[in-house]
């Protein structure tokens, strides 16, 4: 049944974008799964589930009298929570569709038709080089044909069901794009992760809820009230973070400037976060008094959304979001400053000791958000940020999060791994204090360098003419296979034939938490060996995924 309706308020579009939400959740597995590559980076899924749910924890603090509110406040949260390359698409997708919806009390199905078409529009520009074949080209024809169709019987429900179909088209279509999705033998994840939404909401049209609770969220924890007595004294003081709404009734918005709010925060609190976007600040602050940071903020404007939690709760209890109890305690002010992305205690140790001020937690298969980078530029405190992702799949989010950050000038160098970042951090010179010189020569030594890793492969596949199966180790530089083997030590030793590692002067063995340390010392023998002439460093990182990382100088 095709559900009759024409006009989309707040509730409707509430409604519709959670259960979008929740299909998304419960299909999360089979969209992890459609993965190219086959080591464990299949996190799609979780990144487009993980960043949609940043929005819905928005949405669910407040009511909205206008489909424009409500679209604004799940956008702003997933710009904020964005992970992953897909992830930041989809939040892209939602701020395009909030621009399209803005200042409208309700909309038909022509005015979400033009707020679809923004949103194709944003999710472009998003991306510097688009690449068609993914989940840009199915919402694109989806949204393309679906508008083809409209007329003046059209509702929502004929609309969706016009979206739905041709994205479903269009995705089965992306294997004949992407030769790389065509060897695989699967559909592009991010456009299948989309489908799943765009269903999920279609379904709710037509009242096909998927059954869950209400506050079902894994970012939610359950709070073990008995860690703070009738007997115990407040020693932490409270996490306050919100959303602050400036308004002309107070200031004059256009000219406000933030640090007023910033300054006066850190005189009277610790661990400051605060940034804008537009009109809006959103603030983190450990302090022991929250009623007091209240007040003062509503001599600038009026709240959106408050959350304050009792830190020695937080300090007792395991919490499975560390974003919510690092210490934020800002840095001396500097004139640059280094942000890396790793996971690892060895390579976290590393880049510490190499002079990076911030190492955010992430790599392969747990990419950081969006939030997670504008506290570590916030930290930083520097007027040039520079940051290293380390993985292409979180290029696009440092990127994102870089847009959001107004107060230092945040340049995000594309590193695709931990060697590229250890050869440009220990090689880096900014005596000169000009960046643009800094970040081309930062470029010239990544691309004097080549690196690789070796994985174990958890499925069989056929990639780059080299057959897998599960089980098998594979060496691998980017996105290609180089080699296979039995052992890791025979997939490194091949790896390293095929990177040419006669030619360098220098190899860099990062170590992973899989690599056994009597086999490390087998191999270290082994290369020295097979590369007299190479001057071997070895690391031992303790990252996942990767057994051994290789850095050739």
């Amino acid at each position: 049944m095709i559900n009759n309706e024409n006009v989309m308020n707040a509730e409707l579009f509430t409604q519709m974008v959670k259960n979008g939400a929740y299909d998304l959740d419960a299909n999360r597995a089979t969209v992890n799964d459609l993965n190219v590559f086959p080591i464990p980076d299949g996190d799609t899924g979780d990144n487009m589930y993980m960043t949609f749910s940043a929005g819905l924890e928005e949405l669910r603090k407040s009511e909205f009298s206008s489909v424009s509110d409500a679209a604004s406040v799940l956008s702003r949260g997933m710009l904020f929570g964005a992970r992953g390359n897909s992830g930041v698409i989809l939040s892209r997708i939602f701020a395009g569709i909030s621009k399209g919806l803005r200042d409208r009390v309700e909309v038909d199905p022509a005015g979400l038709d033009e707020a679809m078409k923004s949103g194709v529009k944003e999710a472009y520009s998003s991306v510097a080089d688009p690449v068609e074949g993914t989940i840009l080209t199915v919402f694109r024809e989806g949204v393309e044909y679906a508008s083809s169709k409209l007329g003046e019987g059209s509702t929502f429900g004929s609309y969706f069901e016009d979206l739905t179909n041709e994205m479903r088209r269009s995705l089965d279509r992306t294997p004949l794009l992407l030769d790389v999705l065509r060897e695989a033998g699967v559909v592009d994840s991010g456009g299948a992760g989309l489908l799943y939404i765009t269903e999920g909401m279609r379904n709710a049209l037509n009242g096909g809820y998927v059954e869950r609770e209400e506050n079902a969220s894994p970012a939610m924890k359950t709070v073990d009230v008995s860690r703070f007595t009738e007997n115990d004294v407040l020693s932490f003081g409270y996490c306050t973070e919100f959303l602050l709404r400036l308004t002309n009734s107070k200031v004059d918005v256009s000219s406000f400037d933030e640090n007023v709010i910033r300054d006066w925060l850190i005189s009277n609190g610790e661990s400051v976060v605060c940034f804008r976007d537009g009109s809006i600040v959103k603030v983190h602050v450990h302090v022991p008094d929250p009623g007091k940071v209240l007040t003062e903020m509503r001599k600038y404007g009026e709240f959106l959304t408050i959350k304050i939690e009792n830190m020695n709760l937080q300090h007792n209890e395991v919490i499975s979001s560390k974003e919510d109890t690092v210490e934020l305690n800002t840095k001396k002010h500097k004139k640059y400053g280094i942000v890396a992305v790793a996971s690892g205690e060895g390579i976290k140790e590393t880049f510490l000791s190499l002079g990076v001020d911030e190492v955010v937690d992430g790599g392969q298969s747990m990419n950081p958000s969006a939030e997670s980078l504008l506290r570590a530029y916030e930290k930083v405190n520097a007027d040039t940020v520079l940051v290293f992702p380390n993985n292409s799949n979180v290029i696009l989010t440092a990127r994102q999060a870089a847009e959001l950050y107004t107060k230092s000038d945040v340049r995000v160098i594309c590193t695709k791994s931990v060697g590229e970042c250890y050869s440009a951090v220990s090689m880096l010179d900014t005596s000169s204090n000009d960046t643009d010189e800094i970040v081309e020569q930062i470029k010239e030594v990544i691309g004097s360098i080549r690196t690789g890793a070796v994985s174990e492969a958890t499925r069989d596949s056929q990639k780059d003419g080299i057959n897998v199966k599960a089980g098998d180790f594979i060496g691998f530089s980017g996105d290609t296979i180089l080699d296979c083997a039995d052992t890791r030590a025979d997939a490194l030793y091949a790896l390293c034939d095929s990177l040419g590692a006669e030619t360098y002067d220098i190899m860099l063995l990062i170590c992973g938490k899989n690599a056994p340390e009597n086999e490390v010392d087998e191999i270290k023998r082994g290369l020295e060996k097979k590369y007299p002439k190479c001057e071997l460093y070895i690391i031992d990182g303790g990252q996942p995924i990767f057994d051994y990382l290789v850095t050739l100088e």
